[in-house]
């Protein structure tokens, strides 16, 4: 029986943001079975794959471009002949400089079927992060996109530079810092005015986006002063004259600042949204994990009793999702709660609980054991079911109990510590100050992080970092290790984390 071909989609992958790609362009992936992708896309999209994909890195280097396109074509028409479907995830635009028209022809001629997803390519996306619009009513009526390859240079080039230096409002040349002062020579030979306003954009919508700014004549003396290298967009145009105006993401109040986020993987993402809607590169080093405690006998017999509780009390999101997990497991959901009123610490913990129907009657002021056990009421003589993590601190339950409470403390879960992948790098980075902040949001963060690092005293290895945290017995465990702690949440919420490093970094700006 014949094999039915399967079909390629030729995807943008966009500039570098990883939400800049199209819907069209996740649903493709969601739905590859082999994955080609580029040496400039962001690595995040590939989590939108199913578990089965194959990824195969299909990045060219400086001369060996024919040889590694060669063998993705081979790649793409292999694998779509067997039946599967293939992604083929290019930076920025399939058609704009990314060989998307040589790829589809190659894939025509295999008689492959094929579809183009168009993406966001750098060329306007790069100048728009960097505040400068390609079109501008007062400034430009017409664009141009130029490749910057040494190709375009060559005596037998087809790019017609004496017509494009006065023929177009607005250049912008891909990939040409490496020939920018051919580049600006030839435009200015051709009549290009000297003093003509040009800005690079190095990788553009992403943290470590950088800009350089001057006149076309001086431009590559900047350029080299600072050793600017590409990728990069250059703009060539009057248009350049509003970017101080209308530069919006370089001025983000975390621009610029690298910032590790410790927690659970599977925790961090919205933490680690937050800081980067606020403009600061995220690295996740996940220091814990969390594993649910086998064959538990106490959780079985907590849950057959679940009528006879007063109060169910949950700290955490994990309590939540664990706790509901193991109630599904036994055949049951929110029902079996019966009349248990339900406390709720913080407002993650409420929108967990919101998610599985169930309504928080109590959300305490603060996260604190102490704060908690003498807020809630009629605990006197009740019983109180505690689901927590296993190496959870016993102030609530000691609080609870002085007020006459019966609480039966039961563990879930537990936290483990995570494999130390990237230590080497997180240390070089931590030696060489290359690390703002360090954040942690548990004691168990605080220990398991600096165990990765037990070959250096926990001052030195911090010695040039900043540390934030939440909540009170967190910022103590970082204080017992000689450490200082210039952050502290007033929330036990990683929103109100992330504020607080907004402040503190905007403090510091305005101090110097």
């Amino acid at each position: 029986m014949a094999v039915i071909n399967g079909k390629v989609y030729l995807v943008g992958a966009g500039p570098g943001d990883p939400k800049l790609i199209t819907l069209k362009g996740i649903e493709c992936l969601q739905s590859a079975d082999v994955v080609i992708y580029d040496l400039l896309i962001n690595v995040k999209l590939l989590e939108h794959c199913p578990p089965h994909t194959k990824k195969i890195y299909g990045g060219k280097m400086i001369g060996e471009q024919q040889q590694r396109q060669a063998e993705i074509d081979r790649l793409m028409i292999q694998h779509a002949r067997t039946g599967k479907t293939v992604v083929r995830l290019k930076g920025g635009d399939p058609f704009i400089f990314g060989r998307g028209g040589e790829e589809a022809l190659t894939l025509v001629e295999a008689g492959i079927d094929f579809e183009v997803v168009p993406g966001i390519t750098s060329a306007i996306a790069a100048p728009a992060y960097a505040g400068i619009p390609l079109t501008h009513r007062h400034y430009s009526s017409s664009i141009a996109f130029v490749t910057g390859h040494s190709a375009a240079l060559k005596a037998n080039s087809p790019i017609r530079w004496e017509q494009l230096a006065t023929g177009v409002d607005t250049l912008v040349i891909l990939m040409g810092v490496g020939h920018l002062r051919e580049i600006a020579a030839r435009l200015i030979q051709h009549g290009r005015p000297p003093d003509t306003p040009t800005a690079l954009v190095h990788w553009g919508t992403t943290p470590q986006q950088k800009t350089v700014e001057g006149p076309l004549v001086n431009i590559a003396q900047r350029a080299a002063a600072v050793n600017f290298r590409n990728p990069a967009a250059i703009v060539i145009g009057d248009v350049n004259a509003l970017r101080e105006q209308l530069r919006w993401f370089d001025r983000k109040p975390l621009f610029g600042r690298r910032i590790t986020v410790t927690r659970a993987r599977a925790q961090a993402s919205d933490f680690a949204e937050c800081l980067e809607s606020y403009g600061a590169e995220v690295i996740q080093f996940p220091t814990i994990e969390t594993l649910p405690i086998p064959n538990n006998v106490v959780l079985d017999r907590a849950i057959a009793q679940l009528a006879t509780y007063k109060w169910i009390i949950f700290t955490s999101v994990n309590a939540v999702d664990y706790f509901y997990r193991y109630l599904r497991e036994k055949g049951k959901d929110a029902r079996s709660l019966g009349n248990a009123r339900i406390c709720a610490v913080g407002q993650k913990t409420v929108a967990a609980l919101d998610q599985i129907g169930i309504r928080a009657d109590y959300v305490p002021s603060q996260y604190r054991g102490a704060v908690l056990a003498a807020e809630l009421e009629g605990v006197e003589g009740q019983k109180i079911l505690l689901p927590r993590a296993s190496i959870a601190a016993d102030d609530l339950p000691n609080g609870l109990q002085d007020r006459g409470a019966i609480v039966e403390a039961i563990p879930l879960y537990e936290t483990m510590k995570a494999g130390a992948e990237g230590r080497e790098t997180i240390e070089g980075d931590l030696h060489s100050g290359r690390i703002d902040m360090v954040t942690f949001t548990s004691s168990s963060t605080v220990t398991n992080f600096l165990e990765m690092f037990n070959s250096h005293p926990p001052p030195v290895l911090l010695a040039s970092t900043h540390i934030a945290v939440i909540g009170p017995s967190t910022a103590a465990t970082v204080k017992a290790h000689g450490l200082t702690v210039d952050i502290v949440a007033k929330k036990a919420s990683v929103e109100s984390l992330a504020e607080e490093i907004v402040k503190f970094y905007t403090s510091k700006e305005k101090q110097t």
